[in-house]
């Protein structure tokens, strides 16, 4: 089963999932005091849309909704100080402390290939829409911390955006294409490490070749990162990781040596960009 996954708490969100309710077949399976779950059909997929009273980063125990999940989709607001308009795809997970929801040091399982599905049929869609929008992966951050395949798709970044209704048809209906094509995607999975939280160099990389992101580990993390985390960061990607781009003027000078010879004792072929 898939599973879309919607906070009543979020503005965004729930526009998000009023586009997809709108716009595709689909039914009110159950209601509770703190959820709401709707079948959703796209392709003979088998899709529950789960609405949850509490914020989308504190669901931990989503997973308890099912012993079947084969992938996870938040649907999720993004805020940023710049306010630029952004539509982007994340895995979630900590890399040091749980500040904003997870457990400490784990990380959810990143579909790589999914996330550049939905990254690819954004920037599509926005052109074609003719949307004033940027898409952009963000690095790994937040909770929850889950042992399957989990990622955002958040808009943003303010009130504004949230509020857009083509801006969050644009994510219900990149979302409802990444579930179509789940898994036959094969794009090679590689670990990003360096530059900002939102890597635009690792963006136009899988926007115009055939690489996909799973974890990206930022500038400002780098420095948590030891050996057992980029094992970690590659275990915990649904595709077999071999290989590592590196933004590498975006990594402190300090940081590099210590770096590379971590990930040479994981046999990761290293691609400094």
């Amino acid at each position: 089963m898939i599973l879309l996954v919607a906070s009543k708490k979020d503005p965004a969100s729930m526009n998000i999932t009023k586009q997809i309710l709108e716009n595709y077949p689909s039914e009110r399976f159950k209601e509770t005091s703190i959820v709401e779950v709707y079948a959703v059909k796209k392709d003979e997929k088998e899709i529950k849309l789960v609405v949850l009273d509490g914020e989308l980063v504190y669901a931990q125990n989503i997973t308890s909704f099912s012993p079947s999940l084969e992938l996870l989709i938040f649907l999720s607001r993004h805020s940023s100080e710049s306010g630029i308009p952004t539509l982007s795809v994340h895995t979630p997970g900590n890399f040091g402390r749980a500040s904003l929801g997870g457990k400490p040091r784990k990380l959810s399982v990143s579909p790589a290939n999914a996330m550049r599905t939905a990254l690819k049929a954004m920037a599509q869609m926005i052109e074609e829409r003719h949307l004033n929008y940027k898409v952009s992966y963000e690095g790994t951050h937040h909770g929850p911390s889950l042992d399957i395949p989990t990622m955002f798709v958040e808009l943003g970044s303010t009130p504004k955006q949230w509020a857009d209704t083509k801006a969050a048809k644009v994510i219900a209906d990149a979302t409802m294409e990444t579930i179509s094509s789940f898994r036959e995607n094969k794009a090679q999975a590689a670990l990003g490490i360096g530059g900002p939280h939102y890597n635009e160099k690792f963006t136009k990389i899988a926007l115009e070749s055939d690489i996909a992101f799973g974890h990206i580990i930022p500038k400002y993390a780098v420095h948590q990162i030891d050996e057992e985390m980029l094992k970690q960061c590659v275990e915990k990607t649904l595709e077999k990781v071999e290989l590592a781009l590196l933004d590498w003027k975006g990594i402190k000078g300090e940081d590099k040596e210590s770096l590379v010879k971590m990930l040479e004792k994981l046999d990761l072929k290293i691609q400094k960009v």
